[in-house]
């Protein structure tokens, strides 16, 4: 479709999603590390889940975080990468506004979800270092389903007004969103209208959610860090930054490629549209990707369960399939 302004009085209400517009021509190449990468996401949280939901031992509050966290690293993907491998396959790339708006909704409202997981993490980690005897106490199933509600009431409050103010937007200027996803600001830069508004709350949603789960992440993180340094031994502190440094990986990949899409928009004239695209799938797919892999690694539980699973497969094998003995 051509991208030609129309009048205001206007409006699309369907839109072509070209991802990587620069490389249109090797979208069939394209289609190869995506599957891959979706396809590694899949697995390997499914296996994070899995594994938690199948040793009694896990079935602590951290791990049940760690199992929820896996479970919003499945649902994010599913929502933006299956249409766009269909894309670089078959060129199925329109979307209707309704449908751009649902799946811009879904993807802000389940990213700024992991946000709260990732300060519950934060929190359940300071209570069990720095107040060990209440821990049973003050981190019980109740207050895992206030902070639930109120992440829903947040976020949900949140991107409920985004959707709203775009919503009546005339789309006049063109009807190609140069991203591979419905996005927020993706979506309103086509709008004619004044959207001062909608930057305005784009950047309090940034603000009121990941400025203030930061806040209390670094917080938390560095009365552990005190609490440990006054009063633990070495082997304690060794345990302690180990499980800390974990989750501070994890949190690292989230945030610092969430802040530099971000910024990408910001400042869009100084990058290429490939690179603009390409930072806003990864914010999306790459610490989905990479969560499994640094708890499966790094956390010493998950780790031992998943290395009993490989042992038992083993025996089950050779006792099926004995390996002959030469006389």
């Amino acid at each position: 479709m051509q991208e030609e302004f129309i009048t205001s009085n206007f409006s699309h209400n369907k839109f072509v999603l070209i991802g990587f517009p620069n490389l249109y021509q090797y979208r069939r190449v394209l289609f190869v590390p995506f599957f891959l990468l979706f396809a590694l996401i899949l697995i390997g949280n499914l296996v994070i889940i899995l594994v938690i939901k199948k040793s009694e031992t896990l079935h602590s509050p951290m791990y049940l975080l760690i199992s929820y966290m896996a479970a919003v690293d499945i649902i994010v993907p599913l929502a933006i990468v299956p249409n766009m491998l269909f894309g670089f396959l078959f060129d199925w790339n329109e979307i209707s506004l309704a449908g751009c708006l649902t799946q811009m909704f879904i993807v802000h409202f389940i990213s700024s979800f992991e946000s709260t997981i990732l300060l519950t993490m934060a929190l359940d980690r300071y209570v069990a270092i720095c107040n060990p005897l209440r821990y049973a106490e003050i981190m019980n199933y109740s207050v895992f389903l206030k902070i639930g509600l109120f992440a829903v009431l947040r976020s949900g409050t949140l991107m409920s007004i985004l959707i709203i103010l775009a919503t009546p937007l005339h789309f006049c200027k063109s009807n190609v969103i140069r991203q591979c996803y419905c996005e927020h600001m993706a979506l309103v830069t086509l709008a004619c209208d004044n959207i001062t508004i909608n930057n305005i709350m784009g950047l309090v949603m940034a603000y009121t959610i990941v400025g203030f789960d930061i806040f209390c992440i670094a917080f938390s993180y560095v009365k552990i860090i005190q609490s440990v340094l006054k009063t633990a031994s070495a082997k304690e502190r060794q345990k302690a930054f180990n499980t800390c440094g974990t989750h501070l990986i994890v949190m690292s990949f989230f945030y610092i490629s969430g802040s530099v899409t971000f910024v990408a928009y910001r400042v869009s004239n100084t990058i290429s549209t490939d690179l603009h695209t390409l930072l806003g799938v990864l914010y999306l797919v790459f610490p989905a990707s990479i969560n499994p892999l640094i708890y499966g690694v790094r956390t010493k539980e998950i780790r031992q369960y998943l290395w009993k699973i490989v042992k038992q497969r083993k025996m089950a094998i050779n006792t099926h399939f004995p390996l002959s003995v030469k006389k």
